[in-house]
C-alpha cells in the first residue's frame, strides 16, 4: 500500500485460517489499520489481492467511526438482526403471492415455492434464540444499564456509542472478526467481558490492540508489522517477544560468522592473487564468493517517543479545589457533594466505571462544563494543560501536522517545531501530512505535543495511553514520573499507573472517594486484586467510614508527618511485592520440576506436545517473574 510515493508496506502475503486469533502488532502508522481496512474491503491496495470466500462474513470495528443520534441504544443493537426481519418481510410477500394465484401447475408458482423453501431455510439457519434478549445481554455486557436501553444514542459519549457499534458487530455473528482497539473506550469490567467472549468465538480474528494482557489472553498468533514487511508468528504476544529476540540474535551471529568468512577469503585472495603457486586456491576461493547467499540483517525499527516536559512554572499550594460539587444532565445525576483539594505536585488519577463522572469533571476543570451545584476553582498561577479523549473532534482535518502546531505555537517555540514534532516521531514528510490520513496512534502523538508548547504546570490527562503502542506508553510514563507540575489523569491501564500516581479518587455510585496513596495501595485498600474486583465490591458504610477516618486523621498532620507516613507505606508496598513474588516463583519452580519429571517418563503423540507447551509456558512465566523480582529490589 502506497500514499503519495510512500510505501507504507510491501509484498505482504499471509493467510488467515477459520480458527486464527491473530494480534496484529507494530508502532504506530505502521500499517495496521489499513491492513485491516483492506482487508474490510473498505480500501482498495496499490498492489496485490484479498481472496476472501463468497462463504465469509467479515464484521468489521474501526477506530473512529460516525454513529447514529436518532434511535434508543436497544434500537441502534437490534439494527444487527435487519437481515433477519428483511427475510421475514420477504417470507410474508411470497406466502401472500402464493394465497393468491391459482395457478398451481405454472413455472412461477412452483418457483415462488422454492423461493420460499430457501428463505426459511436460510432463516431457520441464522436466527437462533431471542434476538431481542440476545441485544440486550450483550449491551449489559458491554457495561449498559438495563436503565439505559432506552435511552437515546445522541445522549452518550462517542466511547459509548462505540460499545454500541461492538455490539451491533458481535451480534452480527460474523465468521471473522476485525476489532482496531476494541478496548479503548471500555473500562475492566468490561474488557474482561469481551475477552470472555472473543475466548468462546468460533470465528477468525484479527485484533489490533497495545494492551500486552488483552492480546495475550486472547489471541494464539502474532503477526508484526515492522518498517515494511511482515513477520508472522505462530504464539501470543509475549511469547512472541521472546521469539523475535531469539530470530534477531540468530540472525545477527549467522551474519557476523559469514562476514568473518568473507574477510577472510577476501584477505588470502588480495594477499595471493599473483602468486602462480596459489592462483587455483584463489580462483577456489573466488568462485565459493560468488556463491555464497549473502545474508541480510533486518533492519530494527529503533525509533521511540522522546518526551520532556518543560519545566512547570510555579503556582500555589492549591492547584484545584470544588466544594460542594455536582453535576446533571437533565434528570441524570453524574456525581454530587465533591470536596476535593488538590495540591501543586500531586500526581492523581480518576478511576471507576465509565459514565461515572471522571471525563465530566475534567471538563469542569478546564471550564468547558459548568456545576450544576457548587464551585470548582484553579489556584493562583495555574496554567492548565487539556489532552482530551475525542481528539480527531479537536483537531481540524485539513490542517497539516505542521499546521496544527503552528497555528496554537507563540513565540521563539514556533522556531523549534519541527525539532518537537521529531521527537513525537513526525520527520521528514510526515510533517505535511493531514489530519484526516492520520492514524489514531499518530494523532494522540499530535495531541500531546501541543502540550508541550506551553509550560503548564497542571496536566490534565484523559486516557492519554489510547492507541499508543507498547513502548510510546512506557517513555510516556516515564516522562510524567519526572514531570514537576501537577497531574490529573483518567486511565484505566493499571501498569501504566503503576508508580506514576500517589493519590486516587474513585467515582462511583455518585460520589467522589478520596484515597491516599498509589493504585497498588488502594487495590490492596479494597482488599481487590484488579480493577474488575473495585468496579464490582462497593465500599462497606464501615469502610467508609474507617477510610474518611484515616485521611481525615493524616490530614490533620504536619506535612513531614505525613511524606514519613507514605515512605513507610511505599516500604511496606514493596516488601509485600518481594514476597508474593517469591511465593509465585516458589510455586512456578515446584511446577517446572514436577513438568520434567513427566517429560522424562518418555510420554507420546499429543501428550508430549501438551507437556512441551505447558513446560514452555511455565519458564517464559519464571523468566518473567525473576525480572519482575530483580526490579523489586
Amino acid at each position: 500500500m502506497s500514499f503519495g510515493g510512500y510505501a507504507l508496506f510491501n509484498d505482504v502475503n499471509f493467510h488467515i485460517g477459520d480458527k486464527d486469533r491473530i494480534g496484529l502488532v507494530g508502532k504506530n502508522g505502521s500499517g495496521k489499520s489499513t491492513i485491516l481496512k483492506i482487508i474490510a474491503g473498505l480500501n482498495v491496495p496499490t498492489q496485490g489481492t484479498v481472496m476472501v470466500p463468497s462463504s465469509e462474513t467479515i464484521g468489521y470495528l474501526p477506530q473512529q467511526m460516525e454513529h447514529n443520534r436518532d434511535k434508543s441504544v436497544i434500537d441502534e443493537a437490534m439494527l444487527a438482526f435487519s437481515h433477519l426481519f428483511e427475510m421475514r418481510n420477504e417470507m410474508e410477500r411470497v406466502t401472500g403471492q402464493l394465497a393468491s394465484r391459482e395457478d398451481y401447475e405454472s413455472r412461477e408458482y412452483h418457483n415462488l415455492i422454492v423461493k420460499l423453501n430457501d428463505l426459511s431455510d436460510q432463516l431457520h439457519m441464522h436466527e437462533t434464540g431471542n434476538p431481542l434478549g440476545e441485544a440486550e445481554k450483550t449491551l449489559l455486557g458491554l457495561g449498559f444499564k438495563s436503565s439505559e436501553l432506552d435511552r437515546a444514542t445522541s445522549t452518550f459519549s462517542q466511547g459509548w456509542n462505540m460499545r454500541i457499534e461492538l455490539a451491533k458487530i458481535l451480534l452480527s455473528k460474523p465468521s471473522v472478526l476485525l476489532l482496531d482497539e476494541p478496548t479503548n473506550h471500555l473500562d475492566i469490567e468490561s474488557i474482561q467481558w469481551l475477552e470472555d467472549y472473543l475466548a468462546a468465538f468460533g470465528g477468525a480474528l484479527i485484533l489490533v490492540s497495545h494492551d500486552k494482557r488483552f492480546l495475550d489472553r486472547v489471541t494464539n498468533r502474532t503477526v508484526e508489522i515492522m518498517l515494511g514487511k511482515i513477520h508472522d508468528y505462530k504464539v501470543p504476544y509475549t511469547k512472541y517477544l521472546g521469539l523475535r529476540k531469539e530470530r534477531m540474535d540468530q540472525q545477527k551471529a549467522a551474519f557476523d560468522n559469514q562476514q568473518r568468512l568473507i574477510e577472510k577469503s577476501e584477505e588470502f585472495i588480495e594477499r595471493f592473487r599473483y602468486k602462480a603457486t596459489k592462483s587455483n586456491q584463489v580462483q577456489s576461493r573466488i568462485k565459493q564468493l560468488e556463491k555464497i547467499d549473502r545474508i541480510e540483517v533486518e533492519e530494527e525499527d529503533h525509533s521511540s517517543l522522546s518526551v520532556k516536559f518543560p519545566p512547570a512554572p510555579r503556582s500555589g499550594q492549591v492547584a484545584v479545589k470544588t466544594k460542594n460539587l455536582a453535576k446533571s444532565f437533565g434528570p441524570k445525576l453524574v456525581f454530587r457533594g465533591a470536596d476535593i483539594v488538590i495540591e501543586r505536585g500531586e500526581k492523581i488519577a480518576l478511576v471507576g466505571r465509565n459514565g461515572e463522572g471522571k471525563t465530566t469533571f475534567m471538563r469542569m476543570m478546564c471550564g468547558e462544563l459548568e456545576p450544576t451545584e457548587g464551585s470548582i476553582t484553579l489556584g493562583h498561577n495555574v496554567s492548565l494543560g487539556y489532552y482530551a479523549q475525542n481528539q480527531e473532534e479537536l483537531m481540524e482535518k485539513n490542517d497539516t501536522v505542521f499546521d496544527t502546531l503552528d497555528k496554537v505555537a507563540v513565540g521563539d517555540i514556533r522556531t523549534k517545531l519541527r525539532d518537537i514534532l521529531g521527537a513525537f516521531l513526525f520527520r521528514g514528510d510526515d510533517v505535511e501530512k493531514k489530519v484526516a490520513v492520520l492514524s489514531g496512534g499518530e494523532r494522540s502523538r499530535l495531541a500531546m505535543a501541543k502540550l508541550i508548547l506551553k509550560p503548564h504546570n497542571l496536566l490534565a490527562l484523559d486516557e492519554p495511553t489510547n492507541h499508543m503502542d507498547i513502548r510510546s506508553k512506557e517513555i510516556l510514563k516515564q516522562s510524567l514520573t519526572k514531570y514537576d507540575g501537577t497531574l490529573v489523569v483518567v486511565s484505566h491501564d493499571r501498569d501504566f499507573l503503576e508508580g506514576l500516581v500517589n493519590k486516587v479518587f474513585e467515582f462511583r455510585d455518585g460520589r467522589v472517594i478520596e484515597h491516599i496513596g498509589g493504585i497498588s495501595e488502594f487495590l490492596e485498600r479494597r482488599k481487590a486484586e484488579s480493577f474488575s474486583d473495585i468496579e464490582r465490591k462497593p465500599e462497606t458504610p464501615k469502610e467508609q467510614l474507617a477510610s474518611h477516618a484515616e485521611q481525615q486523621r493524616e490530614s490533620a498532620q504536619p506535612a513531614d508527618y505525613r511524606q514519613q507516613k507514605e515512605e513507610e507505606r511505599e516500604i511496606k508496598r514493596k516488601r509485600q511485592a518481594i514476597e508474593k513474588c517469591e511465593r509465585t516463583i516458589e510455586l512456578l519452580e515446584e511446577k517446572i520440576e514436577a513438568t520434567e519429571k513427566r517429560l522424562s517418563q518418555s510420554p507420546s503423540g499429543n501428550e508430549l506436545d501438551e507437556l512441551i507447551k505447558e513446560y514452555d509456558v511455565l519458564k517464559a512465566e519464571l523468566s518473567s517473574r525473576m525480572e519482575e523480582w530483580e526490579r523489586l529490589h
